[in-house]
């Protein structure tokens, strides 16, 4: 008599993880598409201090003015006249923002105001000075 082999197959009992890797990938398209990156100047500055101080949430193209007149544009150290075009290259990337000045309290004013001409020449129209909130 011949005996009879049973062969078990083994069923596939594991969850199918595609749908939900579609939707985390989704989901971080979706964050990186909507998130607004800030161009930071690179340095810290001493700003001066004003009682009429207002925060700013938009994102805006950060210039910041050092103590020794050194301007910084995006972590690198900009000449006077190269402010415009550093600024027409980051204001195509973000037409929205705007640019504020991060001077600091001993820097030339001179200085500021020329930066202040440069970013209006390279099209932006909203220019802002930081300053440090003071409370009363």
């Amino acid at each position: 008599m011949r005996r009879r082999k049973h062969h078990f197959r083994e069923e596939d009992t594991g969850l199918d993880m595609t749908p939900m890797l579609d939707i985390v990938f989704i989901m971080l398209i979706f964050f990186i598409v909507t998130s607004s990156f800030v161009k930071e100047s690179g340095v810290d500055v001493s700003r001066p201090a004003a009682m009429t101080a207002a925060r700013k949430e938009h994102g805006n193209l950060m210039v910041a003015i050092t103590r020794d007149n050194a301007i910084w544009i995006d972590r690198h150290q900009v000449e006077i006249g190269a402010v415009r075009a550093s600024l027409e290259r980051l204001h195509a990337e973000n037409p929205e923002g705007g640019v504020v000045i991060q001077a600091d309290k001993a820097s030339a004013s001179g200085l500021l105001v020329q930066v202040i001409d440069q970013a209006r020449r390279a099209g932006i129209e909203e220019v802002s000075i930081a300053a440090e909130l003071i409370h009363q």
